[in-house]
């Protein structure tokens, strides 16, 4: 079994990032049309902002919130707020209001670095919707009683004249002037930050409603992805294409932060659409191409797929567009990983560029180095032998520190595991079999999504007695998000709609791509009146095949 792979350095923030300038560089990191920042351009400017901060009062344990997509803003943000010992909070882009406002109290966030505008989004709109009574108010203290905790907002784009929010350059500005704010008490700050400090709270879907948030330390993703590197085909020259934004984990720690360790650049884009993003793909020379399945089957239905020169892509899962001498003969035997918010990622892994046995088809790998599993029964809490079925359980370096606003006991179990909800096996080998997700959570298109929280937007809807989501199987996005709704007597409701309404509340992944309408009576209860989610993703299936 492989042993972990850590950095030669102490992990954390201010000290990985003048690690990565000194070795890199000159090296592009984030490339975004046509703006790029180097390593060393991402340390300086960082090192400018955070002094800005510090000029503002917003020092070690503030908690800082980052809303942008991928690109150089998001990364020198980041690095700014932790570098100090800020506690950064990503902020999901397509979050709708009523998301960003819960995020925003939930997480106490003190300081919001937004982007005014991102595609259709208007954030500063969606800002002033979760807090009505910022308007007329001026920095430096804000106080809005509907988001206690923050003071300010901190805003790259035009404010439109919005005299709560500051714009980011009249902050750094105010820092240069600033006489007690220089590079030598950057230094002490940063001298301050430890690497058991936490560094990040990320939140992801939970098993209810609302979104958890994940405390992370600064040493367990830096760490995570060092270590996961070694079961990696990645080299310092990669251009790494990838639209895993990095608010979530997957994109943060097994994109962003594994790339800075090697010294590769990240290829960005604003948007996905399948000609310009081959485009992109040929003139950036892109050699690791990764995303969710769906993206490689829409690029090869593209009509300009085949003047494309993509002889550059060497390596990623995005197999239907790497050059034909480079994919696998049989996708379905290259190792898979498991991994979640709690755990920096994947906790489960093996080389993903080589073909396995045939008996491992459909596998999850080993236990990352470092991490132990444990298999569980759900019911009694009993620990399996080898190939005994249950709830997979992890401790170890990556798992985060706990759940914002939750008692530990009621994070972890009494040995420091953490159960995770999926179900699964591990052979005599130590090779997991991932089977599903012991609740109801719907994985779509590498988004997670609570029913739950879909559920209870739909039931605003004066025609709706009840809705019930639910994630239907699909081949290339791995579930889509499905709603049976009980209407009230006489009531009508189109899809067209009731799509439109959620729109308006709902992130886009999060909208049902599947709607149907019966009467109570047809759907699949209990004795006890509970929904019976198994047998509806049956009974959906029927009367979707009875459509065909």
């Amino acid at each position: 079994m492989a042993t972990p792979r850590f950095p030669d350095y102490e992990p954390s923030v201010p000290v990985f990032v003048a690690q990565v300038a000194k070795r890199y560089g000159e090296r592009p990191l984030i490339l975004l049309g046509d703006r790029r920042i180097t390593y060393r351009e991402a340390e300086r400017e960082s090192a400018r902002l955070a002094r800005a901060l510090l000029a503002h009062g917003i020092a070690k344990g503030s908690r800082v919130g980052v809303l942008a997509p991928n690109g150089p803003e998001w990364v020198v943000w980041w690095l700014a707020a932790a570098r100090i010992g800020c506690v950064v909070v990503p902020l999901n882009t397509f979050y709708k209001a009523r998301e960003l406002g819960y995020v925003l109290r939930h997480a106490d966030v003190h300081a919001l670095f937004t982007v005014a505008r991102f595609l259709n989004n208007d954030y500063l709109e969606r800002i002033e919707t979760c807090a009505p009574s910022l308007s007329g108010q001026r920095p430096p203290m804000l106080l809005a009683p509907e988001l206690p905790a923050l003071r300010h907002v901190l805003v790259s784009g035009d404010t439109g004249g919005r005299s709560w929010a500051t714009p980011l350059h009249a902050l750094e500005v105010a820092a240069d002037i600033q006489p007690g704010v220089d590079e030598a008490m950057l230094d002490a700050v940063e001298a301050s930050v430890s690497p058991a400090d936490p560094m990040l709270i990320i939140y992801s879907s939970g098993s209810t409603a609302d979104p958890k948030g994940a405390i992370h330390s600064h040493a367990a993703p830096i760490r995570h992805a060092h270590n996961l590197n070694q079961f990696r085909d990645l080299e310092s020259d990669d251009r790494i294409f990838s639209p895993m934004p990095f608010f979530w984990v997957g994109g943060f720690v097994f994109t962003l932060l594994s790339a800075m360790h090697e010294g590769a650049s990240l290829v960005c884009e604003e948007f996905f659409e399948p000609g310009a993003t081959l485009a992109l793909l040929e003139r950036e020379r892109v050699t690791i191409a990764a995303g969710w399945p769906h993206y490689s089957k829409a690029m090869v239905d593209h009509p300009g797929f085949a003047e494309r020169d993509l002889s550059s892509i060497r390596s990623g899962n995005l197999y239907a567009v790497l050059p034909a001498s480079e994919r696998p003969a049989d996708p379905e035997l290259r190792s898979n990983s498991l991994g979640m918010t709690e755990t920096c990622g994947p906790h489960t892994i093996d080389r993903m560029d080589v073909d396995l046995p045939e008996r491992l088809r459909g596998s999850f790998g080993h236990s990352v180095p470092g991490l132990e599993h444990k298999i569980v029964d759900p019911e009694t809490g009993e620990t399996l032998p080898p190939g005994g079925f249950g709830e997979i359980c992890v401790r170890g370096y990556s798992v985060m520190q706990g759940l914002h606003k939750q008692e530990r006991a009621d994070v972890f179990d009494a040995d420091g595991y953490y159960h995770t909800g999926d179900a699964g096996r591990f052979d005599a080998d130590g090779v997991l079999f991932f089977s599903a997700r012991l609740g109801e959570m719907i994985k779509t298109a590498g988004a997670n999504v609570t029913p739950r929280e879909v559920e209870v937007v739909i039931e605003a809807f004066p025609e709706v007695v009840s809705a019930f989501v639910v994630g239907l199987p699909d081949p290339t996005r791995g579930q889509n998000v499905a709603a049976a709704l009980v209407l009230k007597r006489a009531a009508t409701l189109d899809p067209e709609i009731a799509t439109a309404r959620l729109k308006e509340e709902l992130s886009s992944y999060k909208i049902p791509r599947h709607w149907f309408f019966a009467a109570k009576e047809e759907l699949p209860f209990t004795d006890s009146g509970k929904i019976e989610k198994k047998k509806l993703v049956s009974w959906m299936e029927e009367r979707l095949a009875g459509t065909d």
